[in-house]
């Protein structure tokens, strides 16, 4: 059986929730329902303190192209046992 309940929520909050429900393609009483069920079953309520990050798209752009160059052994130097070792390599790069 369904119910129906009603919470005070700040608009902007509220806006931006459904925009991004939207985004991912659900309504927004399933992104709500979704977090009472966890709620519910959890018995405990997890509060973020920092802030998600995304990456950019420049961001990921770049590390596909490291990736990719990693995955092809490309512009990466040897493993070092010494600093010296590491030394003479770079100073050969010169």
């Amino acid at each position: 059986m369904k119910t129906v309940i009603s919470v005070k929520v700040d608009k902007d909050v509220r806006d931006k929730a459904r925009k991004v429900a939207q985004k991912i393609g659900v309504p927004l009483s399933m992104v709500v329902n979704s977090g009472l069920r966890q709620f519910a079953q959890e018995e405990r309520i997890v509060f973020q303190t920092e802030k998600s990050y995304r990456m950019s798209k420049k961001l990921e752009k770049k590390l596909a192209k490291i990736d990719a160059d990693i995955r092809a052994g490309r512009n990466m130097s040897p493993g070092f046992t010494d600093t010296k070792e590491m030394d003479r390599y770079l100073d050969a790069l010169k």
